[in-house]
């Protein structure tokens, strides 16, 4: 089953890119199809869904298509805790496993991306930066949160104000990842276990820290598939930005190069 469904994305990708399928590579299906088996979990990666000519904004007609498209591959979208059960063996994952998130907490994912979402009837997390919310205007308030959270979002942490980890001392790391998961769980009422580090940049060393403060796992912006050899604390996602082609380009990250040119399920 698993190989008649990467047979068709592969397909579908090669009519989006204008590629004709060369028989050398046709020939890699089955092996693909072995690679992915077991629990193989495809994190997408949004920031913002809006009409801007910026590579951070996916306009919401073209978010709208990918959503479709999830739907229509029989994806079934996931919460981090399930991914997180899913890759301990807790859980049994559904076939095609797919988490959607946004990172930063920006206005639009609630007045664009939620709708559409809803629409579709898809899960999905928004990392938040809590020390924006319900203060700067771009950014969703607690009671927006509050209302996705009742509609199947999942809400974790950004950090408290989005620095560049790296370049903090220790001790004002553990405070942004400290006050952020805190003041998380006194607005919205429940454990905040996961982190989206803050332009994706990370190491060990932090990666530490934010286990001893408490979170179950972390995710970066390193582009590949999130599997059983994935570390907790550096789990990979794969990011959609807004380009020229950006519906072919969606196709392209999540089958094409992801299967053939980088070999994204296998780790190194």
């Amino acid at each position: 089953m698993k190989k008649i469904f990467f047979a068709a994305l592969l397909t579908v990708a090669l009519i989006f890119s204008g590629t004709e399928l060369f028989t050398s590579r046709a020939q890699k299906i089955d092996e693909i199809a072995e690679i992915v088996e077991g629990a193989k979990i495809l994190v997408l990666n949004y920031h913002q869904i809006a009409d801007k000519d910026i590579y951070l904004a996916v306009p919401p007609s073209v978010f709208d298509m990918q959503m479709k498209y999830l739907v229509d591959s029989g994806c079934v979208t996931i919460t981090p805790d399930e991914l997180y059960a899913g890759l301990n063996g807790e859980i049994e994952l559904p076939e095609k496993p797919v988490l959607i998130t946004f990172d930063d907490g920006y206005l639009d994912n609630y007045t664009n991306a939620f709708p559409i979402l809803k629409k579709y009837g898809l899960h999905a997390t928004v990392f938040v930066i809590p020390a924006f919310t319900s203060v700067n205007p771009g950014y969703m308030t607690w009671e927006q949160l509050k209302e996705m959270e009742a509609n199947g979002i999942t809400v974790e942490s950004h950090t408290l104000t989005h620095p560049k980890l790296e370049e903090l001392p220790d001790d004002e790391i553990r405070s942004e990842l400290l006050n952020s998961k805190s003041l998380l769980e006194q607005n919205l009422g429940h454990p905040i276990e996961f982190l989206a580090y803050p332009t994706g940049t990370y190491n060990l060393h932090i990666a530490g820290i934010a286990q001893a403060a408490g979170y179950k796992g972390a995710f970066t912006i390193k582009y590949g598939i999130v599997d059983k050899g994935s570390n907790f604390f550096a789990l990979e996602r794969v990011p959609i930005f807004h380009s020229p082609t950006t519906m072919k380009d969606f196709y392209e990250r999540i089958v094409w190069r992801q299967n053939f040119e980088e070999f994204g399920w296998m780790k190194r």
